[in-house]
């Protein structure tokens, strides 16, 4: 279980800090186009809690769980960067016209531009938390009391602090590092920590300093010529030279993870029962809460470029989620994350709009009640949430004969003129539907019952006649060349000519086959253990070499193009169904479904995940 902010999961039960709670399918399209599919870019970051962020250059760069790195020039719009990691990232900074990052097992990041990343050795194994600029060195610092120096960014050198203590925050200022974290017992956080102030002029020679406090101390800046320290239970010290410190009544237990100093102005973010908590303060001395707008929790705050940018994400055994927010003030705030942290598993497009669907995502496990997701674009960059009316997961979706249709478990089934408004149909089963698809003047839906497979058809999406299917339970269908094929379990492959009478197909492997497409005069199929075969007719069916070792979820045709996705964000293109290229998703969350319409390529996945590509 990942848990939240900077801190490990026994930490979170000395900080009493309380959390709270939070299920493919593929679709094809056609159109023209010029693009190859190469280039993708991620529309919502619903599903990586973020760390810290920072500006420089023009530029806010956010870092957090997985690898994540976002960049935006205006704090609105966000672009997802490789950082080439998918280790979490907790602490960037800029100077010296160089972004810095730091993160676990001693993972040290940098970029000239805040787009490509380069990976440094920084000689340690240690979780580094924190990283700071200053006097011509930078300085990050981390578990057991790690600290590490670089006048470059990219040759480092391990320092003495003279402690074992976990490290989480540094900053520079009035000619001194400072640097905060908790007391460390034999890798246990203590039941009554100690706040752990260090100080150094150098970087290299420091010094322990009394805190005053029993309290974990996260985050540290400096501004107006006061340092400002925050932590557990809302403490928040001030000190003009870093040596003598003062408590300073707040009134309030909230955890503050993170703080700085921006056009006159201390802003403090963290956490509070309701989600996330924000303070400001002209002095350091007097606080003033401020309405946050968000249930998330905060982990980081920076200001640039006449902003204030806090970001954070909800992170627990229920939910997965980010947000970013943005204040011209400090006082009033706008959340920039849109979108929805659940599993998106099929996505389509008509009507002139794309339509994904999914249900609530708990790390791979569809909670006991969830809630059926409708996400709706007309563009695939810009989407909105749909009231789905029913608490089942949905994973398939589709449009033809001037409906959408979704299917999802318990023999859901849905159906919408224009994406927007959605009625749920009865059907009189509770076998889980995978996919749909239209073809022939019929909506045909797949899946699985106690049996073996399902097989449903509809002539209006409102009237549904189970057919035969077999034994074997079916994942996804498509239509081509007259044909309707399903594809599922044990290399199941299944043809009909009109919805209703289906023929089993020899293909030669037992491998799950979770996707079939059709495009270009040919059907391609995708499965396990990175599958993927080809058929002409549907009838004969051929294995290319295996590309890939991961799992495929998803295919589609669009553009002269076949797209393939899978576990772990991997994409493959292949213009002929036979030679496949990888791709960079720049995601390593499992994507499930991949569709082709005006000209963009749009893909979807677990936590929230819309990728798109040209």
């Amino acid at each position: 279980m990942k848990t939240f902010g900077l801190y490990e999961e026994g930490f979170l039960a000395a900080c009493n800090i309380n959390g709270g709670g939070t299920g493919g399918g593929s679709g094809g399209g056609g159109g023209s186009g010029s693009g190859v599919g190469t280039t993708w870019t991620r529309r919502t970051w619903q599903g990586n809690s973020l760390s810290s962020v920072t500006y420089g250059n023009g530029l806010f760069v956010v870092v957090g769980e997985d690898g994540i790195i976002l960049t935006s020039p205006d704090g609105v719009s966000w672009t997802l960067r490789n950082s080439g990691t998918s280790r979490d990232i907790y602490g960037v900074v800029y100077a010296k016209g160089l972004f810095v990052a730091v993160g676990e097992r001693g993972t040290i990041l940098i970029s000239p531009d805040g787009v490509t990343w380069t990976e440094r050795t920084s000689g340690t194994s240690n979780l580094l938390r924190g990283v700071a600029y200053g006097n011509g060195l930078f300085v990050a610092v981390g578990d057991y009391g790690t600290i590490l120096t670089s006048p470059d960014g990219v040759s480092w050198t391990q320092r003495a602090s003279g402690t074992s203590d976990w490290l989480w925050d540094v900053t520079y200022g009035n000619g001194l590092f400072v640097a905060v974290g908790v007391s460390y017992d034999d890798g246990t956080i203590l039941v009554s920590p100690e706040g752990t102030i260090l100080i150094s002029p150098d970087g290299v020679t420091w010094t322990e300093r009394a805190s005053g406090t029993d309290n974990p101390l996260s985050g540290v800046t400096y501004g107006n010529g006061l340092f400002v320290a925050v932590g557990d239970y809302g403490t928040i010290l001030t000190s003009p030279d870093g040596v003598s410190w003062t408590q300073r009544a707040l009134g309030t237990d909230n955890f503050l993870s993170s703080v700085t100093y921006g056009n006159g102005l201390f802003v403090a973010v963290g956490v509070s029962d309701d989600g996330g908590t924000i303070l400001t303060s002209p002095d350091g001395v007097t606080w003033t809460e401020r309405t946050s707008g968000t249930s998330n929790l905060l982990r980081g705050v920076a200001y640039g470029n006449g902003l204030f940018v806090a970001v954070g994400g909800y992170t627990d055994v229920w939910s997965s989620a980010s947000a970013i927010l943005t204040s011209p003030d400090g006082v009033r705030w706008t959340e920039r994350a849109s979108g929805t942290g659940d599993r998106l598993q099929g996505v389509t497009y008509g009507n002139g709009l794309f339509v994904a669907v999914g249900g609530s995502d708990d790390g791979g496990t569809i909670l006991v009640s969830p809630e059926g997701t409708i996400l709706i674009s007309p563009d695939g960059v810009t989407w909105t949430e749909r009231a789905s009316g029913t608490d089942n997961p949905l994973s398939s979706v589709t449009y033809g004969n001037g409906l959408f249709v979704a299917v999802g478990d318990y023999g859901t089934i849905l159906t919408s003129p224009d994406g927007v408004s959605w009625t749920q149909r009865a059907l009189g089963t509770d076998n889980f539907l995978s996919s749909v698809t239209y073809g022939n003047g019929l909506f045909v839906a797949v899946g699985v019952s106690d049996d073996g497979g399902t097989i449903l058809t509809s002539s209006d999406g409102v009237a549904w006649t189970q057919q035969t299917s077999g034994d074997y339970d079916l994942h996804d269908l498509t239509y081509g060349n007259g044909l309707f094929v399903a594809v599922g379990e044990d290399g199941t492959i299944l043809t009909s000519p009109d919805g209703v009478s289906w023929t089993q197909r020899a293909l030669g492997t037992d491998n799950f086959l979770s996707s079939v497409t059709y495009g270009n005069g040919l059907f391609v199929a995708v499965g396990e253990r990175g599958t993927i075969v080809t058929s002409s007719d549907g009838v004969t069916w051929t294995a290319g070499a295996l590309p890939t070792s991961r799992g495929f979820r998803g295919v589609t045709y669009g553009d002269g193009l076949f797209v393939a996705v899978g576990e772990r964000g991997i994409i493959l293109t292949s213009p002929d169904g036979v030679s496949w290229t990888l791709r960079n998703s720049g995601t390593s969350r499992d994507i499930y479904g991949v569709v082709y319409a005006k000209g963009l390529f749009v893909a979807v996945g677990e936590r929230g995940t819309i990728l798109t590509s040209p």
